[in-house]
C-alpha cells in the first residue's frame, strides 16, 4: 500500500471514530468540527511528532485570543458599539496574536488563526456562549474548555492517523 493510500485509510477510519465519539459518548465535551480543525492543523504544521506541540500551542493560543476578544466586548464600551466595536476588539486581539509569533512556540500564525476562528465561531454561533458567566465558568460551556479540548483531541488524532498510516505502509 502506498503511503498516501495508507494515510487516507487511516484518516477515514479514525475520522469515523472521532465522529462517533463527538456525536455519541463524548457529545457536549468535544465538537467534531473542532477535532477536524486541530487534525488539519497538526498536518499543516508538519505532521510529525515534533509538530504536535506547536499545533496545540498555536491552536489553543488562538482560542485564548478569541476569548480575550469576547471579554473585551462584554466588559468595555466597545460591546455597545455594534460592528465597529467588534471590529476594534477583533483587530486588537488578532494584532496581539500575530505579534506573538516572535515567540518560537507561537510562530505558526495560520495555526493560531485556526484556533481564533474556531473560538470566534463558537462564541458567535452558540447560544449563551457570549456571556460573562459562560466565559468564566469552569465547564464545557466555556469556549476555552470545549474548543481547546476539541482542537487538542484533533491534533492527537492527527498524530495517531500518521502513525497508523506509517504502520499500514510497512505492512
Amino acid at each position: 500500500m502506498t503511503s498516501l493510500v495508507a494515510l487516507c485509510v487511516s484518516i477515514g477510519v479514525l475520522g469515523g471514530v472521532a465522529t462517533y465519539l463527538a456525536l455519541g459518548p463524548l457529545q457536549g465535551l468535544i465538537l467534531i468540527w473542532g477535532i477536524f480543525i486541530g487534525w488539519a492543523t497538526f498536518f499543516a504544521t508538519g505532521g510529525s511528532s515534533s509538530s504536535l506541540q506547536k499545533s496545540i500551542a498555536c491552536n489553543v493560543f488562538g482560542v485564548i485570543c478569541a476569548w480575550i476578544m469576547a471579554i473585551i466586548l462584554l466588559s468595555t464600551p466597545l460591546g455597545g458599539w455594534g460592528a465597529v466595536g467588534a471590529g476594534i476588539a477583533v483587530g486588537l486581539t488578532v494584532l496581539g496574536m500575530c505579534l506573538a509569533a516572535h515567540i518560537k512556540l507561537l510562530d505558526a500564525i495560520p495555526a493560531s488563526v485556526y484556533g481564533y476562528a474556531a473560538g470566534a465561531a463558537y462564541l458567535l454561533q452558540t447560544e449563551g456562549a457570549l456571556d460573562m458567566s459562560a466565559l468564566t465558568g469552569a465547564n464545557f460551556g466555556n469556549v476555552l474548555v470545549i474548543i481547546s479540548v476539541s482542537l487538542i483531541v484533533g491534533a492527537l488524532f492527527g498524530l495517531l492517523s500518521g502513525k497508523v498510516g506509517e504502520m499500514l505502509t510497512k505492512g
